[in-house]
């Protein structure tokens, strides 16, 4: 059995000295003390609720307005947050760039994490500070332009800037791709931080490009340097994103691998009402989410988009609460968050095929018919 002290994610090298050592091994070691952590909610709905417009470059606010940053981290801490993440999500230089500030990323990141852990630092408990990295919005080689190696080194100018910044942990969200995904893992990996890497797993059971959270693992296992915990986030709703992290806690199983799972769903699905953008999700629907998450095996729980601090607080109750039960089949989880899609369902039952997620058996016809009325 593969052992969590015994991947590369603990190499540091040895002139990082004992201080860096210490900060590398502080998430891990609150993990184990706390047994699950509940993340934050989402950064990006909340700012446009907050005055951020469409086609606003978010990072942007570190610098021009980093007391409302600080507020959001306030409110997430007050909830009940273990961890809160940095306004950073389109912080490499190739999202920078479309705002025609790629020449800042080392300041805006720094800032990002800053404003990040001085919340921390105020907030009377342990709460940590992951640094977010998202998506390069490139395509990477074969299919794309854009090499492994560079995109690697964009992601390692980032996440430096983000230990620098006071980050204890390099939390890589919203993967598609392999490709991509190896660039984000190897990139971080070389600040001898602590890494987290999690996929958005919403297209019939897969990501965009094609990863079912069984090729995930498997992912997770081939790397150089394995993250300390793989998961999903965003999506399209808690339903899928729970029933993800079950088919990801069965791969685990089959290949006797000791890793940490990340759940970080959106709330619910979004819906345009009187020109805004409004999530469906109550914080019973996010209650409920996190309790099927503790079934499911998930270590850390959060919220991704739409997810408020009002959310983020019912999940911390639910949590404290909820005594763990069996993992949840996709049945019941339909029962309690909705509509599991045909692909998860399949991957459920071992069939990991394309065809096999569009195909519905007789049982699922016939229970998806309506008496006429």
């Amino acid at each position: 059995m593969r052992s969590l002290l015994t991947t590369r994610l603990y190499f540091v090298p040895l002139n990082l000295g004992v201080a860096r050592m210490g900060i590398v091994r502080a998430f891990p070691d609150l993990l184990e003390k706390r047994g699950i952590l509940l993340a934050d909610g989402a950064m990006g709905s909340n700012l446009f609720g907050m005055g951020l417009q469409t086609g606003d470059c978010p990072e942007l606010w570190n610098d021009e307005h980093p007391d409302r940053i600080a507020n959001l981290h306030q409110r997430f801490i007050d909830a009940g947050a273990d961890i809160i993440l940095t306004n950073t999500f389109g912080g490499t230089r190739y999202r920078l760039k479309l705002h025609n500030v790629a020449h800042r990323v080392g300041e805006l990141n720094r800032k990002g994490a800053r404003i990040a852990r001085k919340q921390v630092e105020q907030a009377g408990r342990k709460v940590m500070v992951g640094g977010s990295v998202g998506p390069t919005g490139e395509i990477l080689q074969p299919l794309g332009s854009l090499s492994i190696e560079a995109a690697a080194d964009a992601f390692e100018e980032q996440a430096r800037a983000l230990m620098e910044g006071g980050a204890d942990v390099i939390w890589i969200e919203t993967m598609s791709s392999r490709e991509e995904a190896t660039a984000a893992v190897t990139g971080v990996s070389r600040t001898g931080l602590a890494v987290i890497a999690t996929f958005s797993v919403d297209t019939n059971g897969r990501t965009m490009m094609g990863l079912t959270p069984d090729d995930i693992v498997q992912l997770g296992l081939e790397l150089e340097n394995s993250p300390f915990a793989i998961g999903a986030n965003c999506g399209v709703g808690a339903a899928d994103t729970v029933a993800a992290i079950v088919n990801m806690r069965m791969a685990i199983h089959a290949r006797q691998w000791e890793t940490r799972v990340v759940a970080k769903a959106n709330c619910g699905v979004p819906e345009y009402i009187d020109g805004q953008i409004v999530y469906s999700g109550t914080e019973k629907t996010m209650a409920d989410y996190v309790r099927l998450c503790v079934d499911a095996g998930a270590d850390i729980i959060g919220g991704c988009c739409g997810t408020t601090p009002g959310h983020v607080q019912a999940m911390r109750l639910a949590l404290d609460s909820h005594v763990r039960q069996a993992s949840p089949d996709p049945a019941a989880i339909e029962r309690r968050l909705g509509a599991v899609s045909a692909g998860a369902k399949a991957q459920y039952r071992g069939d990991m095929s394309v065809a096999g997620g569009a195909v519905r058996t007789r049982g699922e016809r016939k229970s998806r018919r309506r008496p006429r009325r």
